[in-house]
């Protein structure tokens, strides 16, 4: 792994490798079919990049979305790597270099969208590029029930056995069922190589609230993290579109995304994301799975997500940096009833209908949570872990009570109604509410009518939204949403068992996150000043801003202030082409330097070869005019001390072989150079 380890370094810039990553690497670098369940963020695509350049051929890379691949590609190409790209946002210009580079055997990495996988031309061109392993990203989409599928994604098990080549399938979201479907449709049923690498994300913070006036709840969130980059989720297109002008209107600088909008306003749309500091994104769902922003800082949904496993990939693009990044998720008993319909009236077959709904439950069970909400996501993924101290529960415990003696009033109420009524008419009834439509029915009559007394209508509304949640009760799609039983709920009907409930949570919460600073007080202005450097540097290129540097290098070069070269290949996200690239132009932004670095001193920083270059130079100018100070002025290039540098020859005869040193330059300084080369 040495080899692998110097190229992460020298090309990606890292002094090692994350937890879990050189596993995969190696197993990927040795021609194993791999399947990587992988946090978002937690380094995928170096798994899969880093063994291309460690193989001979071309890997083929199978993305969804042309963004995603066309950022990597621009991330690669900035590391010095030989990647392309053949999509259909692609230039003329663009597919011929492409194509060009493949037949000079170049190319390294080939992004490809799953569609083109239907050309009959495809299987050619990757045979004849000498295609030698398949890496395929978001491997998720391959599940026909997922939330995510991709129905080309069914081609790629073909292409890997008539290419017969090697396959690595890499996903952030996963569940035992989905690892099932991956498994017989890209491996045709024999497990692979299988790297489960956990799915906390330490860094965000999870947080749920009721919904209550809840544009105004967004916008205080919003308001609480002014200057951030963040994505509001929506359910719907039209909420995506006012509730930017909301947010617009409050002084943010946001804009809409969906997929009913044109194809250019859209591709505009994550242009602006991907460049701009401070942006807010109102989106339908559709968004955010091709962007590859790392230093995204929140993610929130103004309803609720359609399944645990969706929420968990959306709220996964906040922090992708490793920064601290925060969530919030908003919920009501309108959005229950919403995703319950949506699953009745899905086209699923029934037991895909049932999964659907455990799902759910799963998600439902997370926003009425009464203890670290961690835990609880951890544990559907079949993880245990202890309370997190990161989520709003854990900074400030819920008000709980025992509500088995509410839950059985009101379940009572919807049977003894032939489980025919929604929750308004149903507390009318516990409240004792003789209202006509009660009256008219007969309710009055009931046994329980009037039980309810003791909670108010707004504490009935909570009791119902958490049965709701609980799985206890659903909304009835074929009977205008009226509430039925579940089975779950019949053990505390008997008294066999009971259930905590949290107090009505229509109401501010007693602590909010508190947002967090990524750098000191101190190193804030350095950090706003690399930012602007970085942003002018992207603009003229036409890139994202973090294909310049991510984030998280910015902030390691403002805390540590580097004040060479050397110190600043120590920074992590630097590899040898970025600093020969930007080195000298953010150095400069952290000492105010304005001298240049010659280039060939600049290919060897880092390295040890730099110290020795630097000693070279000054023994130079100590003898630049001989021993006694009256000679004539000598000097050796650059370019003749890098060489010397490097190859360090040990006698005054090897060192004549070097370019640039005559006899003269051999006799002034030939002495001098060897005791620092041979000292080395």
């Amino acid at each position: 792994m040495q080899r692998a380890e110097d190229l992460l370094a020298s090309v990606f810039g890292f002094a090692g490798f994350r937890p879990g990553q050189a596993e995969i690497v190696e197993a990927v670098k040795n021609g194993d079919n791999v399947l990587a369940i992988m946090p978002t963020g937690g380094g995928k695509s170096l798994c899969f990049q880093l063994p291309a350049l460690l193989q001979d051929g071309v890997t083929v890379v199978i993305s969804p979305l042309i963004a995603l691949m066309r950022d990597q590609v621009r991330a690669l190409k900035e590391a010095g790597v030989e990647a392309g790209a053949l999509t259909s946002g692609n230039t003329e210009e663009e597919t011929e270099d492409v194509f060009t580079a493949l037949d000079e055997r170049r190319l390294k990495l080939l992004y490809m969208a799953p569609e083109r996988l239907a050309s009959g031309g495809t299987l050619t061109l990757l045979r004849r590029a000498g295609v030698t392993a398949i890496a395929v990203d978001e491997a998720h989409c391959v599940s026909q029930w997922g939330h995510d599928f991709r129905p080309d994604y069914l081609r790629i098990g073909e292409l890997r056995r008539a290419l017969n080549v090697p396959l690595a399938a890499f996903t952030a979201t996963a569940d035992e069922e989905t690892r099932a479907e991956i498994i017989t449709r890209l491996f045709d049923g024999i497990a692979p190589s299988t790297f489960l690498r956990g799915f906390d994300r330490p860094n965000i913070h999870l947080a749920f609230e009721v919904k209550d006036q809840p544009r105004r709840q967004i916008l205080d969130f919003a308001a609480a993290r002014r200057g951030q980059s963040g994505i509001v989720y929506c359910a719907t297109r039209a909420k995506t579109e006012t509730l930017a002008g909301a947010l617009r209107e409050a002084g943010h600088v946001s804009c809409h995304y969906h997929g009913g909008m044109d194809a250019e306003d859209r591709r505009v749309v994550e242009a602006r994301f991907q460049r701009e500091d401070g942006l807010i994104v109102t989106a339908t769902v559709a968004f955010g799975m091709g962007i590859d922003k790392p230093d995204i800082r929140w993610v929130a949904h103004a309803d609720l997500p359609k399944s645990i496993e969706a929420y968990y990939q959306e709220i996964g693009r906040a922090g992708r940096d490793g920064a601290p990044a925060e969530t919030l998720t908003l919920y009501g008993p309108d959005d229950i009833r919403l995703r319950r319909t949506q699953v009745d009236e899905g086209l699923a077959p029934a037991d895909r209908k049932s999964a659907d709904h455990t799902r759910l439950n799963a998600l439902l069970g997370l926003a009425e949570a009464t203890a670290c909400r961690r835990q609880k996501l951890l544990a559907y993924f079949g993880e245990t872990s202890s309370a997190c101290g990161t989520c709003d529960l854990c900074d400030c415990a819920p008000d709980v009570f025992d509500g088995t003696e509410a839950v059985r009033k009101a379940l009572s109420a919807i049977l003894r109604t032939g489980e025919s009524f929604g929750a308004g008419h149903l507390i009318d009834i516990l409240l004792g509410n003789a209202t006509d439509k009660v009256v008219a029915r007969g309710h009055q009559d009931l046994p329980t009518f009037g039980v309810g007394k003791d909670l108010t209508r707004s504490q009935w509304q909570a009791v119902f939204r958490q049965m709701m949640g609980h799985d206890l009760i659903r909304p009835d799609a074929e009977r205008y949403g009226a509430f039925r039983m579940t089975d779950a709920a019949r053990p505390i009907l008997r008294d066999e068992a009971r259930i905590t409930l949290r107090q009505d949570t229509i109401r501010k919460a007693v602590a909010k996150p508190r947002v967090r600073s990524l750098v000191s007080e101190d190193d804030a202005p350095l950090l706003s000043a690399l930012k602007a450097k970085r942003r002018a540097l992207a603009e003229a290129a036409r890139v994202p801003a973090y294909v310049i540097f991510p984030d998280r290098t910015l902030i390691e070069m403002a805390e540590k202030r580097p004040g060479t070269l050397d110190e600043m290949m120590q920074i992590s996200g630097i590899g040898a082409k970025k600093l020969e690239k930007y080195g000298s132009q953010f150095l400069e932004v952290i000492t105010g330097a304005d001298e240049p670095v010659h280039p060939a001193r600049r290919k060897l920083a880092g390295q040890p070869a730099g110290t020795v270059f630097d000693r070279l130079l000054v023994a130079q100018a100590e003898l630049a005019r001989g021993y006694d100070g009256t000679g004539k002025h000598l000097t050796c290039t650059s370019s003749t001390l890098r060489k010397l540098a490097e190859t360090r020859p040990r006698t005054l005869s090897e060192m004549g072989k070097i370019g640039g040193l005559g006899d003269q330059k051999i006799e002034r300084f030939g002495q001098a150079f060897l005791d620092i080369l041979t000292d080395v």
